[in-house]
């Protein structure tokens, strides 16, 4: 008889293993997959998990069936049996200021218990998960770390960058444009316009917001291939799949399969230093603060002790260097076009401030992947060199502490310089109701803007506050009026953005303490938020504090979450 394939690690306790009494045992499983579509010899082949989370009106998701189907007939040519499915995803884009962005960060736990249920359920022996919006490259990367399994994930590629009278447009330009027609300054005619040419074809969000942030971070953290973060999802005049993107699904086969030879699971990948390289790279890059939510979250499924203190110490090391929107002139494909993650690789190698130890699913280490590569030319104006940055380090992405935040906060500063800043709140307890005051002008240049009960537990889902911090720069208030929230900010958001307060108003935290003209501090010299009060005071007011109703039964998604979700500052994860 044939050698038993060493690559089919456990899925023989579904097929049966020839010669074996487990395989008369599995007769019955051998049957329904004979009627699914198996021949003999298939029984005897490894089984992947092909997981690739779909929606057919998404921008970021929409070509993953192609991308499946892919991946599945390049495992085929390679005797691997490819079980695929399709999970959930929530565009963030599409939901953004309605009851539908709760149900955001919610998607990316659902899609890592949908995968893990999935791959363990039917044994299967490793995994090819796909990722495209935001939550999903947490959300399939989860759960390759939960069983310490053997997989690699694959991005499907950021959109094309949009373009309005020679100015570079993103998806967060119709956002800030709708503030801009709210304080008189835009008209409707061009609004739609903007709206017309924001996303000219599919992929994800084009800027440096929470995708392609995330994209470049698992590519640095050795879990997707070198060069696959920044790649276009579709060719842009077809709006196809490009061919380069095939190639990478074929590319993640071969790869899978070494992996699979060599038996190198994800924890040997998903070290606490493969942790600080991805957060080397969200730092230099200028990425998106939700980085730090999901970063705390996969470090959470692979067991390696990561927490919010690491997130100053790396930015005290790395300055911003990736000229990227949202706060900076260029889109990811821009990034792409001058060699893509590598050679900002190389040049953080060089510095020292990358591991190059590490190793990744190439099967190599870092220094090995990068060693026939260049650091960026000198003439492009993408990535600025590490003598010349954009901002020195310690100025974009940081962890607060103060009387507000006891548990932590994070501020995304993209380089700009803020004064310490003493200014009176103006506290709303919904999104909608402060994007109406920023409306109605009740917002001034030196408020502070407070919008609570917007956590995790509270909203629930922790949504984005993009609608009205994107209104205060509509408005010109971006500069002059810092936003202050226990929920998290779009990847699109700039301005003066405090999000992630630790604990949630919802569970008594100080934020849902602070009342109408309390004058809050912010000093970013001590990285502090602090609400001018006496502690007998702030314990005056914790003593008649009454916590709100729960929003949703126990029997919804959303009741459930509420009711076993953690803190942002540990990942916003279930337990």
């Amino acid at each position: 008889g044939k050698m038993a394939n060493p690559l089919k690690i456990r899925s023989g306790e579904i097929t049966g293993v020839p010669g074996h009494q487990s395989w008369i045992n599995r007769a019955g499983a051998r049957a329904q997959l004979y009627a699914a579509g198996f021949k003999e010899l298939d029984f005897g082949k490894p089984i992947v998990t092909v997981a690739a989370p779909y929606l057919s009106y998404h921008m970021c998701n929409q070509k993953f069936r192609e991308l499946a189907d892919e991946i599945a007939s390049a495992l085929a040519s390679k005797d691997i049996m490819a079980y695929v499915s399709h999970q959930p995803v929530i565009s963030d884009g599409q939901t953004m200021g309605t009851a539908g962005m709760s149900y955001s960060l919610v998607s990316r736990d659902l899609i890592a218990d949908c995968i893990e249920l999935m791959h363990e359920g039917y044994r299967a022996d490793a995994m090819i998960t796909v990722a495209g919006c935001d939550k999903t490259l947490p959300g399939v990367l989860m759960p390759i770390a939960r069983g310490n399994s053997i997989g690699i994930t694959l991005y499907g590629g950021t959109g094309h960058s949009g373009e309005h009278k020679g100015k570079i447009l993103t998806p967060g330009s119709p956002y800030e444009a709708v503030g801009s027609v709210a304080s008189g300054t835009m008209d409707i005619e061009e609004l739609h316009k903007i709206e017309c040419n924001a996303c000219p074809t599919s992929g994800s969000c084009s800027g440096m917001f929470t995708a392609n942030t995330m994209s470049t971070c698992i590519e640095a953290l050795g879990m997707a291939l070198p060069g696959t973060s920044t790649r276009p999802a579709v060719d842009r005049d077809s709006n196809k799949v490009s061919a380069a993107k095939r190639k990478d699904c074929v590319d993640s086969v071969e790869a899978l399969l070494n992996l699979m030879a060599k038996g190198i699971r994800a924890r040997d990948i998903m070290t606490l230093k493969a942790f600080e390289n991805a957060i080397t790279v969200m730092m230099a890059l200028g990425g998106s603060t939700n980085g730090v939510l999901h970063l705390l979250a996969l470090a959470n499924e692979a067991e390696v002790p990561l927490t919010i203190d690491h997130f100053n110490k790396v930015a005290d090391r790395v300055p911003l260097i990736g000229n990227l929107t949202p706060s900076g002139e260029y889109n990811v494909v821009h990034l792409d076009a001058v060699g893509g993650l590598p050679p900002v690789l190389r040049l953080l190698l060089d510095a020292g401030l990358f591991h190059g130890d590490c190793l990744t699913v190439t099967g190599k280490t870092w220094a090995e992947n990068l060693a026939g590569v260049a650091p960026p030319a000198l003439s492009q104006r993408v990535v600025f060199p590490l003598s010349a940055p954009i901002a020195k380090p310690g100025n974009h992405v940081i962890i607060l502490s103060g009387n507000i935040c006891p548990g932590g906060a994070v501020i995304k500063m993209s380089g700009k310089h803020l004064e310490p800043f003493f200014g009176p709140a103006k506290c709303y307890d919904s999104e909608q109701l402060a994007l109406a005051g920023i409306q109605a002008g009740a917002i001034k240049k030196g408020d502070v803007l407070v919008i609570r009960y917007q956590g995790p537990r509270g909203a629930p889902g922790m949504p984005e506050m993009l609608s009205p911090g994107a209104a205060l720069v509509g408005a010109g208030l971006g500069a002059h009026v810092p936003l202050v929230t226990d929920g998290r900010f779009s990847g699109a958001s700039h301005g003066i953005m405090i999000g992630h307060i630790v604990p949630e108003a919802q569970n008594g935290g100080p934020l849902a303490l602070i009342k109408e003209n309390d004058i809050v501090e912010i000093d970013l010299n001590r990285r502090v938020l602090n609400l001018q009060i006496s502690d007998e005071e702030l314990a005056a007011r914790q003593a008649a504090w009454v916590a709100p109703a729960a929003k949703h039964p126990i029997r919804t998604v959303l009741g459930r979450y509420a009711s076993h979700v953690g803190d942002a500052s540990h990942g916003a994860v279930l337990s």
